[in-house]
C-alpha cells in the first residue's frame, strides 16, 4: 500500500518531535477543542442519536458481510446508468487506470475534490510523474499542496497551520500553481477565502478533467454521493467533460433507506452541521448535464484483508467524519503527522496496520499510539470500538500470528523489540493460573515494599521516565479480604 510518509519514523520519535513545537499544540488545541464542542451541541438536538448510531453500525456490518453481493450489484447499476466500473486491488494499479484514462482525454491537468482514497495511493505523485498536474480545490488541501506539506486530519487537512502561515503560504506559492495571491494580502479569513476562490475559479473553468471520492455509493441505484462544505466539489463533479471517481469498496451502502441514517450522523459528526451546505449526487451520465464519461474506480488496497479479521474489520465501517481526532489527547498533543499516514489519530492507528500490515516500525507502533481512554468509541457514530481493536493489534505485533495479507493466509512474526514484553506476560499468564503462587507472590512483593525503587531500571525504565511506580500499601488484598470478611463472600 502507498500512502506511507516516506522518511517518516515509528510514532514515538515522531510524536516526541511533535510535542515541542509549541505552535503546533496551540494550533491543535485550539481547532481540536472548538470542532468537538460544536459537534457536541448539534449532536444533542436529536433524541434519537443512539438508535441511529446503532442503525449506522448495523447497515455497515450488514454490508460488509454481504459485499460480494453488494459490490457487483453496485457495478451492474453504474453500468446501466452510463457510467464504466474499474477494479483496483491495490494502490498502484489504481493509480495507472486513473493515469491512463486522464491520458485517453488528451488533457495534461485535472482538478480534485477532497479523497481519502486518491491520497492513500498517492495519486498526485503518480500523476506527477505521467506529465499530469493536479490540483487541489478543497481549501484546506490548497493550503497543504502549496505549502509542500502533508495532510495532518482527516476533515482539516491543515488544521496544523494557523492564519498568519496560511498568508505567508499564499503570498509565496500561489503564483507558481496560476493566479497568485492579491497585493496586500493579510490573514483575515474573508481575504484568504477570497484568494483561494479567485486563484481556484480559473481551474475549474478551464478543467476537461475531475477526480473525486465519494462518501458513499448507493448500490441500488449506482448513485455516488460527497458531502462538502465549500461547494468546489459542486465545481468538480459537474463542470468537466470527465469524471473519474476513486472510492474503497467498503464505502457502498445498499439502498438510499440506508444513505439517509448516514446523511444524518456524518454532518453532526464531522462539521458540526445538521446539514452538509452542498450533497451532490450523481448516476452515471446524462445528456446535456454534467460530465460526458464517468468512471469509477474501485479500490481495494489491504480492504479484503482487512474484512478477514472478525475483530479488526469494524474499522471498515469508519464514515471519515473525524470525531475520534477530536476528542484523542494523544492526536491533540501529537499532531498527525506522527502517525506516518493520511489516516491520523484513533482510526488511523487501527486501519492502516491493517490496511498496510504490522512488518515495519511505523506500522508496529501506532496500535500503541493510545491511551485506551474510550473517548474514540464514544463519539464513533457508527460505534467502532477502537480500544478493542488496538488492544487486538497490539496482540498481533507482540505476538504474531495468523493473518491474511494480499488474499492469502499467513502466519506473522512476532515485531522485534517485545520479547521482554511477551516474557512477562507469560510470567503473569503462569502466576494467575496458580493462585498458591499468585499469593505468595503478591505477600513477598508486599513485605519488601521498602526496597522497592521509584523507577524501573534498564528498557522498563521509560515506563517510568513520566511517573513514580504505584506504592503498594501495607497488607495485601487476600490478607485484608481474609481479616475483615473471615472469607465468605456472602458476608455483609
Amino acid at each position: 500500500m502507498s500512502g506511507t510518509f516516506v522518511g517518516m519514523p515509528a510514532f514515538p520519535e515522531a510524536a516526541r518531535e511533535a510535542v515541542r513545537d509549541a505552535t503546533l499544540r496551540g494550533n491543535l488545541r485550539h481547532a481540536t477543542h472548538t470542532i468537538r464542542a460544536k459537534r457536541a451541541r448539534a449532536v444533542a438536538e436529536l433524541s434519537d442519536w443512539a438508535e441511529l448510531r446503532e442503525a449506522g453500525r448495523r447497515i455497515k456490518d450488514h454490508t460488509l458481510r454481504h459485499l460480494d453481493r453488494y459490490l457487483v450489484r453496485l457495478e451492474e447499476s453504474v453500468t446501466a446508468a452510463g457510467g464504466t466500473v474499474h477494479w483496483a486491488a491495490d494502490a498502484d494499479e489504481a493509480n495507472r487506470i486513473v493515469a491512463d484514462l486522464v491520458k485517453e482525454t488528451g488533457e495534461s491537468e485535472v482538478v480534485k475534490v477532497k479523497s481519502m482514497a486518491t491520497q492513500e495511493t498517492g495519486l498526485n505523485e503518480a500523476l506527477a510523474a505521467e506529465g499530469i498536474r493536479a490540483y487541489e480545490t478543497d481549501l484546506a488541501e490548497l493550503i497543504v499542496q502549496l505549502g509542500h506539506d502533508r495532510p495532518s486530519h482527516i476533515l482539516v487537512p491543515a488544521i496544523h497551520r494557523n492564519r498568519g502561515e496560511i498568508r505567508d503560504i499564499f503570498r509565496s506559492e500561489m503564483g507558481a500553481w496560476g493566479r497568485p495571491a492579491p497585493d496586500g494580502l493579510s490573514d483575515a479569513p474573508a481575504e484568504l477565502a477570497e484568494a483561494a476562490r479567485l486563484h481556484l475559479r480559473e481551474k475549474f473553468l478551464r478543467a476537461k478533467v475531475g477526480v473525486s471520492g465519494a462518501n458513499f455509493m448507493v448500490a441500488e441505484t449506482g448513485t455516488l454521493v460527497v458531502v462538502e462544505s465549500e461547494g468546489n466539489g459542486r465545481m468538480c463533479l459537474t463542470l468537466p467533460e470527465t469524471l473519474i471517481s476513486v472510492v474503497g469498496i467498503e464505502k457502498v451502502v445498499p439502498t438510499w433507506r440506508d444513505l439517509e441514517v448516514f446523511l444524518q450522523t456524518l454532518p453532526r459528526s464531522s462539521t458540526a452541521e445538521r446539514m452538509n451546505p452542498y450533497t451532490s449526487m450523481w448516476t452515471g451520465t446524462t445528456d446535456g448535464d454534467g460530465p460526458r464519461t464517468f468512471h469509477l474506480v474501485l479500490l481495494d488496497n489491504g480492504r479484503t484483508d482487512t474484512l478477514a479479521d472478525e475483530v479488526g474489520r469494524q474499522a471498515l465501517r469508519c464514515i471519515r467524519c473525524s470525531a475520534c481526532l477530536n476528542v484523542c489527547p494523544v492526536y491533540e498533543r501529537a499532531g498527525g503527522h506522527a502517525y506516518g499516514s493520511v489516516y491520523p489519530g484513533p482510526i488511523g492507528a487501527i486501519l492502516s496496520p491493517q490496511l498496510r500490515g504490522v512488518t515495519d516500525d511505523i506500522d508496529a507502533s501506532l496500535p500503541y499510539a493510545s491511551s485506551l481512554c474510550g473517548a474514540c468509541y464514544e463519539v464513533c457514530p457508527v460505534a467502532i470500538d477502537i480500544p478493542e481493536v488496538l488492544v487486538h493489534l497490539r496482540e498481533r505485533v507482540v505476538e504474531g500470528g495468523p493473518a491474511v495479507r494480499r488474499g492469502n493466509r499467513v502466519v506473522l512474526r512476532p515485531a522485534k523489540g517485545h520479547a521482554a514484553e511477551r516474557a512477562a506476560m507469560r510470567a503473569a499468564r503462569w502466576a494467575f493460573s496458580r493462585p498458591g503462587a499468585l499469593r505468595a507472590g503478591q505477600r513477598l512483593a508486599f513485605r519488601t515494599r521498602r526496597l522497592h525503587p521509584r523507577t524501573l531500571p534498564g528498557p522498563a525504565g521509560a515506563w517510568t521516565d513520566t511517573r513514580d511506580l504505584p506504592a503498594l500499601p501495607a497488607e495485601p488484598f487476600r490478607d485484608w479480604w481474609q481479616r475483615t470478611r473471615g472469607g465468605q463472600e456472602g458476608a455483609e
